[in-house]
C-alpha cells in the first residue's frame, strides 16, 4: 500500500511530538512536513525541537526543516497538534485549502457540522463530512476533532451502556495526569503532596462532550443525547493517564454482571476493519479491587484502550465504576490517528 503523505501542524509542542512518534513507523501514513511558529519555522526538527517523548526522536524527521503553519506544505491529511489559540483560523485555511484536518484542538469540537469522534462509539458521524463542505463551500478538505481527553474514556465506557440501557445522567470525578496540562506542567512545589482542584475550563468540556459523542445522526445534523453531567476535575502527581471515578444512572437499571459483560463483549468498527491503531480489545475490565491504575494500566492496547474496575453498584445512582486511559495517546494524538485510519478506510481520504 503507497502511504498517504501527512502533515503535522505544531509538531514541535506535546501533542505534536506525539504525533511524530506514532506516526514514525505508520503503516498507512508518512510524515511529509512538519509546521510550528515562526521561532522554529525555517529550522531542522532536531533543533526546533526540544524533545521529551520516552522514544528518542525518530531518524526520519530529524532533518526535516520545520516550515510555518500555512496550507502549501506538502501532504493531503493535516494533523492538529496545535494550541487552540491559534488551532481555529489555521485549521481553516487548511480545510478551505483542501485538506483533511484531523484535530486535537477543541476550537471547533462542537460546531454543529464538525464530527466529534470517538470511532468505537460514533463512527457513523463521519457522514456529515459532505454536509460540512457544502455547508462551507470546500471542494475536499474538511475538518474532523477528536474529544477532550478525559472525554474519550469517558464516551468509551459510556457508550456500549448508553446503547443498551440509556444513560439518564452522570457524575464523573477526574484524578488527570500531568503531561495533560503540556510541559512545563505544573511547578514541582504546587504539584509534589498536593491536588489541585481546577483545570481551566475542562469541567465545561467534560459535561457536554459525551452528549454529542453519544447522540445520533438525523436529518444532515447532530441530535446530542440527553443525559446531564456533572464534572469535577482535579490535577495528580502522576505522569500519564487520566483516571475518573463514574457515577452513572440508566432509564432500565442493569446489574452489576450485566455492565461487567456488556463493556467485556463490547467490539466496534475500528476493530471489525483492523484498522492499525484499534486496540483489541477496545475496553479491559478488570475484577481486582485495586485496579486500573495508571502505573500499570495506561498502556493498555499499546496505549489506546480503555480500562475498567471496580464496577459496582451505586447507592446514590445505579452503577458506580473507575476507568483510566492514557491522556497523550488515546485521549490525544493517538485518537486523531485513529480517526485518520476510520476515514481512510471509509474513502474519505482517497
Amino acid at each position: 500500500m503507497k502511504k498517504l503523505k501527512v502533515v503535522i501542524l505544531g509538531a514541535t509542542g506535546m501533542v505534536g511530538q506525539r504525533f511524530v512518534q506514532l506516526l514514525a513507523e505508520h503503516p498507512w501514513f508518512e510524515i511529509a512536513s512538519l509546521t510550528a511558529s515562526d521561532r522554529s519555522a525555517g529550522k531542522p526538527y532536531a533543533e526546533a525541537c526540544t524533545w521529551r517523548q520516552d522514544t528518542d526522536m525518530p531518524e526520519s524527521v530529524k532533518s526535516m526543516i520545520v516550515q510555518p503553519s500555512e496550507p502549501n506544505v506538502e501532504g493531503s491529511v493535516a494533523f492538529s497538534g496545535l494550541d487552540a489559540g491559534v488551532a481555529g483560523e489555521v485549521e481553516l485555511a487548511f480545510a478551505a485549502a483542501g485538506y483533511g484536518v484531523v484535530s486535537n484542538a477543541k476550537n471547533h469540537r462542537m460546531a454543529a457540522d464538525v464530527p466529534l469522534l470517538v470511532p468505537e462509539i460514533n463512527p457513523d458521524h463521519i457522514d456529515i463530512i459532505p454536509i460540512q463542505q457544502k455547508n462551507r463551500g470546500w471542494n475536499t478538505g474538511f475538518i474532523v476533532t477528536n474529544p477532550n481527553c478525559v472525554a474519550v474514556p469517558m464516551a468509551m465506557a459510556l457508550g456500549p451502556l448508553h446503547k443498551r440501557w440509556g444513560v439518564e445522567k452522570v457524575f464523573v470525578v477526574t484524578m488527570q495526569a500531568l503531561s495533560g496540562a503540556g510541559y512545563p506542567g505544573h511547578a514541582a512545589l504546587d504539584i509534589i503532596d498536593n491536588v489541585i482542584p481546577f483545570i481551566g475550563g475542562e469541567e465545561p468540556k467534560v459535561e457536554v462532550e459525551s452528549n454529542k459523542i453519544l447522540g445520533t445522526m438525523a436529518n444532515n445534523s447532530f441530535v446530542h443525547a440527553d443525559f446531564r453531567t456533572s464534572a469535577m476535575v482535579n490535577r495528580v502527581a502522576v505522569i500519564d493517564g487520566h483516571m475518573l471515578s463514574l457515577s452513572i444512572a440508566f432509564k432500565q437499571k442493569p446489574s452489576v454482571d450485566e455492565v461487567k459483560q456488556t463493556l467485556r463483549e463490547f467490539t466496534s468498527e475500528p476493530q471489525q476493519l483492523q484498522l492499525p491503531s484499534a486496540p483489541i480489545p477496545p475496553i479491559v475490565v478488570r475484577d481486582e479491587d485495586n485496579r486500573p491504575q495508571p502505573r500499570l494500566d495506561r498502556n493498555t492496547g499499546n496505549s489506546m484502550g480503555v480500562s475498567i474496575g471496580r464496577v459496582r453498584e451505586c447507592p446514590l445512582f445505579d452503577i458506580k465504576m473507575t476507568v483510566l486511559g492514557h491522556n497523550t495517546i488515546r485521549g490525544a494524538a493517538g485518537a486523531a490517528i485513529l480517526n485518520a485510519e476510520l476515514l481512510k478506510a471509509k474513502g474519505y481520504l482517497d
